[in-house]
């Protein structure tokens, strides 16, 4: 009992902060992302037994998921799109040299990133977030969403695809 314990108290302090902003991304709702977390943990505890550690990411990772899954689904409620704030220019320079300008500029572009995130279908969103933020293997990714290896590749590329469609409509 006590193992079992330590061990989910090595899991939580590893994992409830990815945890929480891949939730945060998926929900939009940082109230909604931290009750969540809390509900995956949870719903872990029931079931730590019967994992390795060397898979748990993943894991922890779809059953996060399921968890905003189940809530979206009990809610019923329906992806609202926010209205599209304007974005600046793709043709902004920005120095390589380290000006004070690079940080803000690199900020705004990753908010106008999380924006345009936000119009992606949730597989689109989860795959992208997973492999690019999260540095999944195409394995975890798989073990996370229930996909084939292929079928990872495939949905990467499509949802990769149709960021860079909506990028490009948005002018960037």
């Amino acid at each position: 009992m006590q193992n079992q314990r330590q061990q989910l108290e090595n899991l939580y302090k590893q994992y409830a902060k990815p945890l929480y902003f891949y939730l945060l991304k998926l929900c939009g709702s940082t109230q909604l992302a931290e009750d969540l977390t809390q509900e995956a943990f949870v719903r872990a505890t029931v079931y730590l037994h019967t994992y390795e550690e060397e898979e748990a990411r993943a894991w922890l990772f779809k059953v996060a998921r399921n968890a905003y899954l189940d809530e979206w689904r009990k809610q019923q409620r329906w992806r609202t799109i926010p209205i599209l704030s304007i974005f600046s220019s793709k043709k902004e320079m920005i120095s390589p040299y380290g000006l004070p300008e690079e940080s803000l500029l690199t900020q705004e572009r990753n908010q106008q990133l999380e924006e345009l995130l936000k119009y992606l279908p949730e597989q689109y969103r989860s795959i992208i977030y997973l492999r690019e933020y999260e540095l999944f293997s195409y394995k975890e990714i798989s073990d996370t969403l229930q996909l084939t290896k292929d079928q990872v590749k495939v949905t990467l590329h499509r949802a990769r695809k149709r960021l860079a469609s909506l990028a490009e409509k948005k002018g960037w």
